[in-house]
């Protein structure tokens, strides 16, 4: 696992900036190459692909279980053999530093 790994969800209500672009894209390289920074810098997804159902099923209910242990939810899409995951913080409106912690608890739910 990477440093961002190792880290903490804070709690996040409001009240501070996002991230802004240079420090998304940064905190972006700390990330597996899948993820994306949305266009308008306030969004990171990825999409990981599964053999089969099952499996996707299986990587879903580990990534709600990351994200209740952090209390940071991803917006989750899923279908028979892929599941895209995407992070902000709706507070704020935009990417804070517990985005990228989660989407780095999720690689490592992939490296296994």
């Amino acid at each position: 696992m990477n440093d961002l790994a190792h880290k903490t969800c804070k709690p996040c209500e409001g009240g501070v900036d996002p991230l802004d672009r240079e420090a998304s894209e940064k905190m972006l390289t700390e990330l597996a190459g899948n993820w994306s920074l949305s266009e308008d810098a306030t969004a990171i997804s990825a999409t990981f692909r599964f053999p089969e159902f099952y499996r996707t099923m299986a990587f879903i209910n580990a990534v709600a279980w990351v994200a209740n242990q952090q209390d940071h939810h991803p917006d989750i899409r899923f279908g028979y053999n892929y599941a895209e995951i995407t992070f902000t913080t709706h507070a704020i409106g935009g990417l804070s530093e517990n985005d990228f912690i989660c989407a780095a608890r999720v690689d490592a739910l992939m490296a296994g």
